[in-house]
């Protein structure tokens, strides 16, 4: 039982992985909806800007929740497998270009 619900946990964590965009809007679709609704069951008296506003402000506070958490998910995932700050080469001539092509011959923007 536990082999079938570890593979559906990695089969959602590579889905949400592949599909950020989608999720993030899911959340933030999802917490409006619930948010609207609560509003509607606890405050009728409300009137309906008021209650978007709200589920607005709710969902937006929701979605920075879930972003600041799959921020330090992805530090804490991946932190062995980043690369050290003496290892990245930050040298000025290593971002350039090089002068010449794979074939051996000038480039155009180094030819003068």
């Amino acid at each position: 039982m536990e082999s079938k619900m570890e593979r559906m946990s990695s089969s959602v964590q590579s889905w949400v992985e592949e599909h950020k965009l989608t999720t993030i809007g899911a959340v933030w679709t999802t917490a409006v909806g619930a948010s609207v609704a609560y509003s509607r069951r606890k405050t009728p008296q409300r009137t309906t800007s008021l209650r978007l506003i709200h589920a607005r402000m709710h969902a937006q506070a929701l979605t920075l929740a879930v972003l600041g958490g799959a921020a330090l998910a992805h530090h804490y995932y991946n932190k062995s497998s980043s690369m050290r700050r003496d290892d990245l080469d930050y040298d000025f001539y290593s971002q350039l270009p090089s002068a010449t092509s794979a074939d051996g011959q000038e480039n155009e923007r180094w030819s003068w």
